[in-house]
């Protein structure tokens, strides 16, 4: 008997020797294609790109794969157990390959001809997931046990199960748990419940099958396999596991923690990056912080939304986008399938008539339920009949609303009212004029619905907007802002069209004899053109040229001086910043630092600024700029210039503007600034010819109706002024220096020359003074207003 257990010990004892001569001879023949995964030590996961505003709200992201790295310290107990429950058991105490779970895998395939899942521990999945293919062969299984076995003589348990834990893939493009947990709950993996942990422990077998947003009912059978095998392992108490196992299946997909509305500055900074760092930008966890502070740009957004639906209101009810049925309504469910696939543009929210009282009306919005339109919210939309023509006003709610109409509704205060699509756009860009950062920029009414960056990309005719360069070039050629020019009807014949050229003042009222600053203020038109005259064209095109505007492809014709060429919104606010920080070019940017994802910081911007006006130059017309916000006095009367609303309504005396509106009213305009920030506001059609039309009235909410057209002041100051409260409430109002190369001079308003009576304040450079004194006759009682509006 002892000779046979000698001879059955000698036997296996063999039979153990030629196994492990067998293993090392199969990894002398796989060593050469195993990878080094020393590399793990340094492995960093591909996590996408973010990009938030300056104070660090997520803007946007961009990538593939959705990833949220997150340290085993800092994951909740009970994800892990859950995750070791369904995956890996035995995860802390086997080496690398779990011989008790090959051992059961093999025993059940050989018995039953079926494979067996669980016989992969987390380590092999690890090494699969970073090294290997997905293909089922023998040598890839082989390669995974050594590379398992490497791995575990590498990293620690915790260090294995963290590169585990936040590399796998769990659906709906998220990988890891910290991105799982955001895509079907919106939570930090800190706020997972227990059934919540549970779902997305299950999901590594089968994530597109097995997830709760494709196929709740698989997930759910799932989920219970979990809880069950964690209740078998004493990780959760009985009481536990009946409460996990009757919570709903509540999975929703969820986009990126978006905190801050800014998609037109989010793709701009996308674009940045990109060129920086190639594709690798979508991999490597860039964190791009842009030079938007989030109030700024909130407030950005808001005004410009706020001045198009404006807009749409003074010119008329376009109609239902569809009417959805005729004769029997539509039952409830079937009205909100079909309102839950539409999409919403903010503040616009798809709603369905349902009923049409006198002056009400009973809608069913998307995700808010039945609402009430009362007459507030309705009588606004008399008949759009053309851009400059609308029909009667509302008498009744059925004048505009009918059972089974596909509408539009926004906000108003607590209540709804009735709203529309707009068709007009526009777009606002504002910096900071001291560095060129931008600090709200707004694209157009909504990205989702046109991409088109009109802020960056929309070259619009400037209008009125380009006198203040027109004159800075004059005051460079020896005129001041008391020198007089004649306000009065050009009529200029050009022999090449056989035609008089007559460029006319709005309104077209002429005042002759007018000082500059008063005639900047006003926009008076016929003074621009002979201040083009005398400053020369090619010195008013250098002038343009030096702020940036592309001068390659503008006439020199004397139509330059009423605003002929085209600039987009950031251009022309680059071009004021020189106006607002004493004749600086900015190069404007909207990224201020990318980091690493240790953050590491990779770039840092460096403000770039050129000196292209005098000092000098750059605070005269900023104080005339100051006049057309505050007015000022000559001829025996008080005036009004062409932005007297922003004062008005900021009332601030460091403000300084312009309006501007193009030929037949397609565009309109306004730009200003104080010492802390500049922006621009355009208001117009995509479509180029388009006018923006009048009104038969101003409708606002509370009823008023005010005959008006569609002008640089009514239409585009607006927006600037509701971006502006905002902007400047950190500043405080604070006057600017006057350069050391300018003096002051007290001026007949009535002549631009020196007084020793009642006079005003002028400011000059030296040998630009006037040289003589008004006569005692010509100065008049000041009295009177004037107000002007803008045209060109």
């Amino acid at each position: 008997m002892l000779k046979w257990l000698i001879r059955l010990f000698l036997f296996g004892l063999f039979l153990a020797i030629c196994a492990v001569g067998g293993v090392f001879v199969l990894y002398q023949q796989v060593k050469p294609e195993l990878p080094d995964v020393s590399e793990l030590k340094d492995i960093r996961l591909e996590t996408p790109m973010r990009i938030f505003s300056q104070d660090g709200e997520l803007i946007s992201q961009y990538g593939e794969q959705r990833r949220t790295p997150i340290a085993i310290a800092d994951m909740p107990p009970m994800l892990i157990d859950a995750v070791l429950a369904i995956e890996d058991a035995r995860f802390y105490e086997h080496p690398g390959i779990d011989v008790i779970g090959i051992t059961r895998a093999a025993t059940v395939w050989f018995t039953t001809g079926k494979k067996s899942q669980g016989a992969s521990t987390i380590t092999q999945q690890v090494a699969r997931n970073f090294f290997l293919s997905r293909e089922k062969t023998i040598t890839r299984k082989i390669k995974e046990v050594f590379l398992a076995l490497h791995i575990e003589s590498l990293l620690s348990k915790d260090e294995i199960l963290a590169l585990y834990l936040n590399k796998i893939a769990l659906g709906h493009r998220s990988h890891g748990v910290g991105a799982a947990a955001q895509v079907y709950y919106g939570k930090e993996v800190a706020e997972l419940t227990l059934a919540e942990a549970a779902m997305i422990a299950g999901l590594p077998q089968g994530p597109s099958v097995l997830n709760p947003i494709s196929n709740p009912t698989r997930a759910a059978e799932r989920r219970s396999l979990v809880l069950g095998r964690m209740l078998d392992t004493d990780k959760i108490t009985r009481e536990q596991y009946n409460q996990a196992m009757a919570e709903p299946v509540a999975a929703r997909y969820h986009g990126a923690e978006i905190t801050l509305s800014a998609p037109y500055i989010a793709e701009m900074a996308h674009q940045f990056a990109l060129t920086m760092f190639g594709e690798e930008a979508y991999t490597k966890g860039l964190k791009v912080y842009t030079t938007v502070q989030s109030e700024e740009q909130q407030a950005g957004t808001q005004a410009l939304v706020n001045g198009l639906l404006a807009y749409d209101l003074r010119h008329g009810y376009r109609g239902a986008t569809e009417k959805l049925w005729q004769g029997t309504p539509w039952p409830a469910e079937k009205m909100n399938e079909h309102l839950a696939d539409l999409p919403s543009y903010w503040p616009l929210e798809p709603a369905i008539v349902t009923a049409v009282e006198a002056r009400s009306a009973t809608v069913l919005i998307k995700n808010k339920g039945a609402q009430t339109l009362a007459w507030d919210g309705i009588k606004w939309a008399r008949p759009y009949i053309a851009d400059s023509r609308q029909g009667n006003a509302l008498r009744q709610a059925k004048d505009a609303l009918a059972v089974g109409d596909l509408i539009w509704v926004r906000p108003q205060g607590e209540q709804w009212m009735l709203a529309q699509l707009p068709e007009i756009n526009g777009a606002l860009a504002a910096l900071d004029p001291n560095t060129g950062a931008v600090t709200s920029l707004v694209g157009g009414f909504n990205f989702t619905l046109n991409k088109f960056n009109r802020a960056q990309q929309a070259e619009r005719q400037m209008g009125s907007n380009i006198k203040p360069f027109i004159y800075s070039a004059a005051l460079d050629q020896g005129f001041s802002l008391a020198s007089m020019i004649n306000d009065a009807p050009i009529n200029h014949w050009d022999p090449g069209s056989g035609k008089s050229w007559r460029p006319k003042n709005s309104p077209n009222v002429y005042d002759g004899p007018i000082r500059i600053r008063e005639a900047l203020a006003r926009s008076k038109n016929v003074v621009s053109i002979r201040l083009l005259r005398e400053a020369g064209i090619p010195a008013a095109l250098q002038r343009l040229n030096d702020l940036g505007f592309d001068t390659s492809n503008i006439p020199a014709t004397e139509s330059l001086a009423l605003g002929s060429p085209s600039a987009t919104p950031l251009q022309m606010a680059t071009g004021y910043a020189a106006l607002a920080n004493g004749g600086k070019k900015v190069t404007p940017f909207v990224v201020q630092r990318i980091e690493d994802s240790t953050g590491n910081i990779l770039y840092e911007a460096e403000p770039m600024m050129t000196q292209v006006l005098s000092e000098e130059t750059s605070f005269l017309i900023s104080q005339a700029l100051n006049s057309a916000i505050w007015g000022g006095t000559s001829n025996g009367r008080n005036w009004n210039g062409t932005g007297w609303r922003a004062g008005k309504a900021l009332q601030r005396h460091d403000i300084a503007g312009k309006t501007g509106t193009t030929n037949q009213s397609r565009d309109a305009w306004f730009s200003g600034f104080t010492p802390d920030r500049v922006a621009s506001a355009w208001v117009g059609f995509d479509n180029f010819a388009r006018p923006l039309g009048r009104t038969a009235y101003n409708a606002n909410l509370d009823g008023n109706q005010v005959a008006g057209g569609e002008f640089g002041a009514s239409t585009a100051m607006p927006i600037w002024i509701d971006y502006m409260k905002v902007a400047l409430a950190p500043f405080p109002e604070r006057e600017r220096p006057v350069p050391s190369g300018l003096y002051t001079a007290t001026i007949d308003p009535n002549t631009g020359l020196k007084t020793t009576g009642q006079g005003v304040t002028e400011y000059f450079v030296p040998g630009t003074e006037p040289k003589y004194y008004s006569r005692p006759e010509t100065s008049q009682s000041f009295g009177g207003t004037s107000v002007t509006d803008d045209l060109f």
